[in-house]
């Protein structure tokens, strides 16, 4: 077995070597060519020990990505990095100016979306002859159904978007992950047979607000806090420590407080990104604070998408299970389309909302490793095994079929926007 060291080394080296190979050969964006380059060589590993089942040729590499609990990797390590530095880039002042449909698709759209694609992979598991609970299909339905900022915003680098739909796929993205994630703590307690207690409307309430407004709260006081100390000094070295302990020192106390950490996260980041720049660094604190969170974001980007296809040598696909994960990606958009589409029916109204945008924001949802980390997440032994198959299959097609072809619907968008106007 590795050691962290030999694992962390193995991991950096391999997306150095497959970010070179792609650079130099694809014409594929960063992220999407390590995901395809990583599945790529995963496959081809299980198809040698396929052919040579007695020599176990990468027993020793399949045993070492073992040891990598990915759901630990992301949850309580990357996403606090990556929330953060996502959340710096955001203009708020136009987010503010989107405010109403960045709320709808964060929060009524993830919730329409749960709704819609656990009844319907429940239909689609009966009829392909799978014993998954309703519980557990509504289980997938929260873990499928948020945007993942990581993989939205390593899109949105490569593609040429009108700007207030950016803010709106950067601010739904930001918000519906924290709100995803305390919807499938509550549908988990459902799908495990918790206590009544846990599973009373008092609890559940209970949860979302402290989950959810605790962790916004929490976010909003350490980032004022941290934004203060920065105010008081211009040095470039010190302040861009406050940075890097304002996140890990807030994600733990989350941890610790049972608040959503993503959401202090995306409040720190928007806080500092806001009022850092105009009141409190200097030319050049911003030159080396926003460019080491911009360094940051990329390399844990790539360690988190070569993961992700990595992972294909770790799990187990019955027909079954594979049947289901075709199936899912289009109960997954369709279950996107409802969601986007019945909030801007219901504020069509609203300058600020254009039914114009539905293909656009419906096929932009793109899915990433938190999806995988929080199928990974659910106690061995309780969820249905094709579930994690079914959310592997979403994530891969998500990032790379949704990915790659983003672009030119953008460019189709602008085109239908030009002409209306």
């Amino acid at each position: 077995m590795f050691t962290l060291f030999e694992l962390s080394a193995l991991l950096l080296t391999l997306c150095a070597l497959f970010g070179w190979l792609n650079h130099k050969y694809l014409p594929l964006p960063h992220a999407v060519g390590l995901l395809v380059m990583s599945v790529a060589a995963s496959a081809l590993m299980v198809a040698a020990d396929v052919a040579f089942p007695d020599r176990h040729l990468f027993e020793s590499l399949t045993g070492t990505l073992r040891q990598i609990d990915f759901s630990k990797v992301v949850m309580d390590g990357m996403l606090a990095f990556l929330l953060f530095a996502g959340a710096l880039h955001v203009d708020l002042g136009k987010l503010r100016s989107r405010a109403i449909p960045v709320a709808l698709l964060a929060f009524a759209g993830t919730v329409i979306s749960t709704a819609v694609v656990g009844f319907a992979t429940w239909w689609a598991a009966r009829i392909i002859g799978l014993a998954i609970p309703l519980p557990w299909a509504f289980v997938f339905g929260a873990l499928i159904s948020p945007t993942d900022p990581v993989a939205v915003m390593s899109t949105l680098r490569n593609v040429a978007v009108p700007a207030d739909l950016e803010v709106e796929l950067q601010g739904e993205s930001l918000f519906n992950d924290g709100i995803g994630i305390v919807l499938f703590t509550v549908l988990l307690r459902f799908a495990i047979g918790s206590s009544a207690d846990e599973t009373s409307a008092t609890a559940i309430i209970e949860l979302l607000v402290i989950e959810a407004g605790g962790g916004i709260l929490l976010g909003l006081v350490t980032g004022y806090v941290a934004y203060w100390g920065m105010k008081q000094i211009d040095d470039y070295p010190v302040e861009v420590l406050i940075s890097l302990a304002l996140v890990t020192c807030t994600y733990a106390v989350a941890q610790r407080l049972h608040v959503s950490g993503p959401l202090s996260m995306v409040a720190a980041g928007l806080l500092i990104g806001d009022r850092g720049p105009r009141y409190a660094m200097s030319d050049r604190t911003q030159t080396y604070l926003f460019g080491l969170w911009t360094l940051i974001d990329e390399i844990l980007n790539s360690v988190l998408f070569l993961l992700i296809g990595l992972e294909v040598l770790v799990l187990s696909f019955a027909w079954g299970s594979l049947a289901l994960a075709f199936a899912a990606i289009p109960i997954v958009l369709i279950g996107r389309l409802i969601a986007v589409s019945v909030p801007l029916f219901l504020f069509s109204w609203s300058a600020t909302m254009s039914l114009r945008n539905v293909p656009f924001l419906t096929w932009a949802g793109v899915r990433g490793g938190i999806s995988v980390a929080l199928a990974l997440s659910i106690p061995e032994g309780q969820a249905p095994s094709a579930i994690l198959s079914a959310t592997y299959g979403v994530v891969s097609f998500s990032i790379v079929v949704q990915g790659l072809t983003l672009g030119w619907l953008a460019k189709r968008t602008i085109a239908l926007d030009e002409a209306t106007t």
